[in-house]
């Protein structure tokens, strides 16, 4: 008898002595086998499973409304000490579903052991994981929202302001600071297009496929979907058991994200490194040694972390190529790093958002980078609305560029006369061309860098947020 209380210590009340194993388990093995520490995060998905789960079978007679009545009460206390901090931990509770089975049949006694029937952890797992997935993925489309929001606002409030717009790290075409905002808040806004496609494939029922082969019991596994706020139910049993493409999706998202979010950052520390933007004392750090410094910290880690989670991807996408159909214990593995990705997008777009909302421009600092060269193409433009076509105006602006450069002068310097020297078709009226203000509202086209259109891109961005 002291052998078997030994082996059911070992192994807790699910795999307890007197069934199929009959020794304990090794130390190390209980605790590389178990999931608790982490998946606890999905007890309140776990309870909410199992209390559908237990009007279920009452549907189909397995056990009496009575009974259910008992199962249902006694989730809702263990709910209450998950949520008031009291549920205790015991050895033994290899993951939150024995755990929370234990603690429901120390509350309720023998009835509790009839909760699982027709039941897997299998099935129960991957209800858990999507139910908690999906709500975070809303969760964090309310985080882009608000990123949008606060992004927009800026890019409206500084939407006079000119700055240099540039391609290959060199001086392109006079562009709207907010223009630039906006590029990066188009990339977001896709973010959650995406995002938003995403939850209807992971908000699928799976509970009801039993271990591999579905429920013998024939429980309504449509009424467990409506009970669950799920969209519909799985289509296969073996495959629900097993499906991760939910997680590795939303890694794969979450490292597109922080993408995005890194380009930003990027940008940012260039243009914080010119000093047209100052970044806010509560998303800068200090050197331990040199006391002038100011690091933009922030986005440094913000840019930082793509990466991190882009190996998230790969590594949960390494582990499932190589797996044979229905469950097998590796896809334990998953929750680790799907934890992992969402708490770092929530923090990454937290992060990201205060640095936007705190951040200051420096207007003269930002127009300083503007050069009179990046107005060239605005010289072929010219002769091109006198009929020239653009291949040959195109050749005409750029023998004016090296013609600056030999005299050592700036483009817009260069008299009416010397630029006839290059083309005669250049008139009076070619000076008007050096204004960058200008230039910038010819681009008036959607999407284009003009006043018009940039606020056209903020109203879109700003009812689109609206809508998360």
């Amino acid at each position: 008898m002291s052998s078997s209380k030994e082996a059911t210590g070992a192994r807790g009340g699910l795999f307890g002595a007197g069934g199929r194993f009959k020794g304990g388990t090794d130390p190390i093995m209980e605790k590389f086998n178990e999931s608790i520490s982490f998946d606890k995060r999905m007890w309140d998905q776990d309870i909410r499973g199992s209390i559908a789960y237990a009007k279920a079978i009452v549907k189909v007679g397995i056990i009496t409304p009575q009974e259910g009545d008992i199962l249902v009460d006694g989730l809702g206390k263990v709910r209450e000490e998950w949520a008031n901090g009291t549920f205790e931990i015991k050895a033994g509770d290899e993951d939150i579903h024995t755990a929370n089975e234990r603690r429901l049949t120390e509350l309720v006694g023998p009835v509790g052991g009839k909760l699982h029937t027709g039941r897997s952890r299998n099935d129960q797992v991957a209800t858990d994981t999507r139910l908690w997935t999906v709500e975070a993925e809303r969760d964090i489309l309310k985080d882009i929202g608000t990123f949008l929001t606060v992004g927009a606002e800026f890019a409206a409030h500084h939407i006079d302001t000119l700055t240099s717009g540039y391609t290959h790290l060199q001086p392109a075409q006079p562009i709207r600071f907010s223009h630039w905002l906006m590029s990066h808040l188009a990339a977001v806004m896709r973010d959650a297009q995406r995002l938003q496609e995403l939850i209807p494939r992971t908000n699928m029922c799976p509970l009801g496929s039993g271990a591999l082969a579905g429920n013998a019991f024939g429980v309504d596994r449509e009424f467990l979907a409506k009970e669950l706020g799920f969209d519909g139910v799985t289509s296969n049993s073996l495959d629900a058991t097993c499906d991760r493409d939910f997680v590795v999706e939303f890694l794969m998202w979450s490292a597109l994200l922080l993408t995005h979010i890194s380009q930003m950052a990027e940008d940012l520390i260039i243009t914080n490194l010119q000093r047209g933007v100052t970044i806010d004392d509560a998303y800068a750090t200090g050197s331990s040694l040199m006391p002038q410094k100011k690091n933009p910290d922030a986005l440094e880690l913000l840019r930082g972390k793509a990466g991190i989670v882009l190996g998230k991807a790969f590594g949960l996408t390494a582990t499932l190529k190589g797996l044979p159909r229905a469950y097998n214990k590796d896809l334990q593995e998953d929750k680790i790093p799907l934890f992992e990705a969402v708490d770092t997008v929530k923090d990454c777009l937290a992060i990201a958002t205060g640095v936007i909302a705190t951040l200051k421009l420096n207007p003269q600092n930002l127009m300083k980078v503007l050069c009179p060269e990046m107005l060239a193409t605005d010289l072929a433009d010219y002769l091109v609305r006198k009929g020239v076509p653009f291949r040959e105006t195109h050749h005409i602006s750029g023998a004016c560029v090296r013609l600056a450069e030999e005299r050592n002068v700036t483009i817009d310097t260069l008299t009416l006369e010397q630029l006839q020297e290059v083309d005669s078709r250049f008139e009076e009226d070619v000076m008007k061309v050096w204004d960058y203000e200008a230039s910038v509202e010819r681009k008036s086209s959607i999407g284009g860098t003009a006043k018009a259109s940039v606020q056209k891109q903020i109203d879109d961005c700003l009812a689109y947020a609206k809508t998360l």
